[in-house]
């Protein structure tokens, strides 16, 4: 009898056809799931004769409370090599072995800058003008060069959005907790004193921080005051590293111009949530990593991942 194997949240049904699977037909039983299961019950009925189960980053999180009912599972495999909503201690008590893949930091840089440029620009709201005959040109858009791009974080993804922003000609600055003026000018990047310092001088901020304790909150109303009312917000990092009352608050009453938002505390946004309406908002479905090199990358290395394991010598571990 072969082992079954349950990939989940396959939005895109792309999870079969961008790797080669067959490789583990003789031993392993694969079936994805191209929605989303909320209900851990519902989950539970799904996977539950599962040794093996692959996830999305964080689409469904997988906490003590639903390690510790799947009996049958041995492989938990997520894509990339970080997922917060895995319970990494509760999968260790339990002998389930967690791995990861790898993940390229392009992709998000990319959506961030056509979140910018759209917000920028009145891509939207000009576009649904034109194709509903309404007015010809009725917004006028932010210049990039010579405006100051705010960068929160320089990692990975940060550095690569300065370099970016140098070539539009803008101005950019960046600050966290631990930058050293050394590595942000090996970026293209000017150091700011502080983050109040850059939040108040920035027309773009835009964050790429990994949540942690320390980032979790970090831009609440008091940080959201301090921007310009012409800045614009751009988060395509975690949601719970802004305080999500607070921004929308400051979008109602005009604290800022606008927001671009790739993240959300709550995924699938709920339909009837404000985020969804707020004109200043130009929001996409947490998509910052969704490409075909990066799904490629993910569910080659996910079979890669499902072969050591196999062999008895797990590759990628996490925790």
């Amino acid at each position: 009898m072969r082992i079954q194997c349950a990939i989940l949240d396959d939005y895109q049904d792309a999870a079969l056809r961008l790797a080669d699977w067959s490789v583990l037909a003789d031993q392993v039983e694969v079936r994805a799931f191209h929605h989303h299961i909320e209900q851990q019950e519902a989950l539970i009925q799904a996977i539950g004769d599962c040794e093996i189960v692959v996830i999305m980053r964080e689409r469904t999180p997988f906490p003590a409370s639903l390690i510790n009912r799947l009996d049958k599972l041995k492989l938990l495999i997520t894509s990339g090599m970080r997922n917060a909503s895995i319970d990494l201690a509760a999968a260790k008590a339990r002998g389930i072995v967690v791995c990861g893949t790898g993940s390229r930091p392009e992709p998000p840089v990319e959506l961030t800058w056509a979140l910018i440029l759209g917000l920028a620009r009145h891509i939207m709201p000009e576009n649904v003008s034109l194709r509903q005959n309404g007015p010809w040109q009725s917004t006028i858009g932010t210049d990039l060069a010579g405006s100051t791009l705010g960068l929160l974080g320089l990692g990975k993804i940060g550095s690569r959005m300065a370099r970016i922003g140098q070539a539009f000609g803008m101005k950019t600055i960046a600050w966290s907790q631990n930058l050293t003026r050394e590595q942000a000018e090996a970026s293209g990047a000017q150091l700011a004193a502080s983050k109040e310092e850059l939040l108040a001088v920035s027309d773009f901020v835009s964050i790429h921080l990994v949540l942690s304790e320390r980032t979790r909150g970090l831009i609440g109303e008091a940080e959201l005051a301090r921007m310009k009312p012409s800045a614009y917000l751009i988060n395509t990092s975690r949601a719970a590293i802004v305080d999500q009352e607070a921004l929308v608050r400051a979008l109602e009453s005009g604290g800022i111009a606008g927001a671009g938002l790739d993240v959300f505390e709550l995924e699938p946004l709920p339909e009837s949530h404000v985020l969804r309406t707020l004109p200043q908002v130009l929001a996409t479905p947490h998509t910052g990593y969704v490409t075909e090199g990066n799904y490629r990358i993910y569910f080659q290395e996910a079979v890669e991942d499902i072969q050591a394991y196999l062999s008895g010598a797990p590759i990628r571990q996490l925790g």
